[in-house]
């Protein structure tokens, strides 16, 4: 979180933190088929996202009236429950109804995130054993007025000491709730006073930070980490195929801190913050920092095609 963000959710007194934006404080939620007031919402204590973060999710973004790349999403968000073998899950239809529900009940067509959940569900008494869970799966719909996270002048890394969860621990390619190693080198990032952290695989090569994943521009060319240990982000997926479209090179390989700290630009991708110039790594500067040659002429492709090629909400 920004200084500018973390200065938003100060209190005022003994009232209420402010908000981000405002206008959430008085959005509605849809759980299971009920829309509930902010205040309102709520899971059962026997959910397994409670007792166990057993659960799944996407970050969908609204643009005029579009959400990107949303049938993409729901594709990881089934693959991922499917691979941890949930049981009753909620159709296709029912979980566009849902989110179409959520942004209808919220007046919601454009500067909207969605965290779009998916849980084991209910237990009938508390315990690992997904034996226990036979209510089916919970759908939670959180769509909230929310404009890209990161300034456009770009942000500040630090490495953190957690590494990304490879294959041989916890898939990466399961979208799952399960994140505490990431809020744990978030945790790093927030005490050396930068934006997010960079997280090395098991080898010390870099896998993503914490929330986005990373790009480096070295002669022309753009690198990115392998999808092994670091999430196959769909706006990653997104800037690849636009690059590859618009003529710029892109090598899927293992990416080094040095190869980071001497590039030419490096940014990260992800729904909740878009394309951002990172600027600083490590206190190491980036040359030709901000908005500078291919991140800015991905940053413009990116912004026609999710303006302009989403799926409808008024078709859902």
């Amino acid at each position: 979180m920004t200084k500018a963000e973390n200065a938003k959710m100060e209190a005022v007194g003994d009232s209420e933190p402010r908000l981000p934006d405002e206008r959430n404080r008085s959005i509605m939620i849809y759980v299971d088929g009920t829309l509930w007031a902010r205040d309102e919402a709520r899971i059962s204590v026997f959910d397994s996202v409670v007792q166990g973060g057993d659960a799944v999710w996407e970050g969908l973004r609204v643009y005029d009236g579009r959400i990107a790349e949303l049938e993409e999403h729901l594709d990881r968000l089934y693959a991922s429950a499917h691979a941890l073998a949930f049981e009753r899950i909620p159709d296709r239809p029912a979980v566009k109804k849902a989110i179409r529900t959520t942004l209808d009940a919220n007046g919601m067509r454009d500067e909207t995130h969605i965290r779009l959940t998916l849980t084991r569900g209910r237990k009938v008494t508390s315990g690992m054993d997904p034996k226990n869970n036979r209510y089916g799966c919970s759908l939670i719909v959180l769509a909230e007025w929310k404009k890209p996270v990161y300034p456009e002048s770009g942000i500040r890394l630090v490495t953190s000491s957690t590494r990304r969860n490879t294959p041989q621990i916890l898939d990466s390619k399961i979208h799952h709730n399960n994140i505490l190693n990431n809020i744990l080198a978030k945790i790093e990032a927030n005490v050396a006073g930068a934006d997010d952290a960079i997280m090395l695989d098991l080898h010390g090569f870099i896998a993503e930070t914490n929330a986005t994943n990373i790009f480096v521009v070295r002669s022309g060319r753009l690198l990115t980490p392998h999808a092994d240990a670091c999430l196959p982000g769909i706006t990653r997926g997104l800037v690849i195929r636009l690059a590859r479209e618009d003529g710029i090179p892109v090598d899927e390989r293992n990416v080094s801190l040095t190869e980071l700290y001497t590039a030419d630009e490096v940014f990260t991708t992800g729904t909740m913050g878009e394309l951002t110039p990172v600027v600083e790594a490590d206190g190491r500067k980036i040359t030709d920092k901000a908005n500078a040659g291919i991140t800015h002429r991905l940053q413009v492709l990116h912004a026609d095609w999710v303006r302009s090629r989403g799926v409808p909400i008024d078709s859902l």
